[in-house]
């Protein structure tokens, strides 16, 4: 009698086991594959994607749905949608899911209650993020802050003086990880136990700039990286403009640190704009080339003029759980001109006051008494309130 060799049927057994492990673990992800293939499809954006599962159900519905129907939905053109019937999509979305699952990568889906609720209202934002990381994205305070590459050290003390300003009220800190105004945001966070989130403009299978691979895991324990970009997708510098949404979007406001006179930090101010969103600039010395788009900004009223960061929690009306105000650091021995002093004194007197009211009180124009109540503001004396009314810090 003629006995097999044992390791044959274990060979079978270990492979049968494989291919039904294979099958189990693409019925349970069948819907992400369908979503995943969806946001692969050349031409189809997140606008259109949207459109099509809102007229089909769910993404396994757009790509299983005949052309001549989805021909009858609005802006939907035969060239717009011709990648839906690849089916090289399907193998596609395979590979991704198989990165996504070996990596531990996070999902979230535009419908999902775990997608950032601010996001959910931007008509382009991603159908699907990738997430990585320990990032709480139910806090009630986020904001973004983004400025140049080539930060000055005026621009780093600021944002860390904002941050820390800030840390009371237990903001999440979101920016884009690149050099400059972003790695400074990151890094703060982390000094004052912030939760941050650095927005990639490629996938979670690389980290841009190589540089700062170094700050990959402080970031994923203190918060983690967001991106729509595939572990496929080719590094392009179009990605950092497309980035800027989720930046923007993702925050109640967006704060520019420094800028020249063209950036993607003016960029991503630009579309929060468009978002409704808050935008405050750092203003800066008009001879400086770093400061030029904030104040442009400013200047054409595109952002409002951040010169103390307790201006952020008064402007958006941010309170302390227990109420208590966190306490004002004054700068000792601040020099005063003259007629700042004669407006310092009339103020100190006041609660707030309007600034004709302040003009004809201290006996001014109110030209003058504006420009000097704007000195005044970068030394961080007075501050501006709505209305023309000023009030000292």
């Amino acid at each position: 009698m003629r006995i097999k060799h044992p390791d044959k049927y274990l060979l079978t057994s270990c492979f049968f086991v494989y291919y039904i492990e294979n099958i189990l673990y693409l019925i349970m992800n069948q819907d992400l594959i369908y979503i995943l293939a969806l946001q692969h499809v050349p031409k189809i954006g997140d606008v259109m994607a949207k459109r099509l599962i809102s007229y089909c159900g769910s993404a396994e519905a757009v790509l299983k749905e005949k052309k001549s129907n989805l021909l009858k939905i609005d802006g939907i053109g035969s060239t717009t949608i011709k990648g839906l019937f690849d089916t090289s999509h399907l193998t596609d979305a395979e590979a991704e899911l198989q990165f996504i699952n070996d990596n531990d990568i996070t999902c979230l889906y535009f419908t999902d209650d775990d997608y950032p609720d601010k996001l959910k209202h931007c008509v382009d934002s991603p159908i699907l993020l990738f997430q990585s990381g320990k990032i709480d994205l139910k806090k009630p305070r986020i904001i973004s802050i983004v400025g140049t590459r080539k930060i000055t050290s005026y621009g780093v003390a600021f944002c860390e003086k904002l941050i820390e300003q800030l840390s009371p009220f237990n903001p999440v800190i979101v920016s884009g990880f690149a050099y400059g105004a972003d790695i400074t945001a990151h890094k703060s966070a982390i000094k004052n136990n912030l939760q941050t989130i650095g927005c990639l403009a490629h996938g979670l299978n690389q980290i841009y700039p190589k540089t700062h691979k170094k700050y990959r895991v402080d970031v994923e324990q203190n918060g983690g990286f967001l991106t729509d970009f595939w572990s496929t997708d080719v590094f392009d510098r179009n990605n950092f403009l497309k980035r800027n949404r989720i930046i923007a979007g993702i925050s109640e406001a967006t704060i520019v640190i420094e800028s020249a006179e063209k950036g993607g930090s003016l960029v991503t101010a630009d579309i929060a704009n468009s978002y409704n969103r808050d935008v405050f600039a750092v203003p800066g010395r008009v001879t400086d080339n770093q400061s030029i788009g904030c104040n442009n900004l400013i200047k054409t009223q595109q952002a409002q003029m951040l010169s103390n960061p307790l201006d952020i929690p008064y402007m958006l009306n941010w309170e302390l759980e227990n109420k208590e105000k966190p306490a004002i650091q004054k700068q000792l021995f601040i020099e005063l001109t003259s007629e700042e002093k004669v407006i310092y004194n009339y103020l100190k007197n006041q609660d707030k006051q309007l600034l004709d009211i302040i003009a004809l009180e201290c006996k001014m124009p109110i030209f003058k008494v504006a420009s000097i109540l704007l000195t005044m503001e970068l030394k961080g004396v007075t501050r501006p309130l709505p209305g023309k009314l000023f009030e000292l810090i």
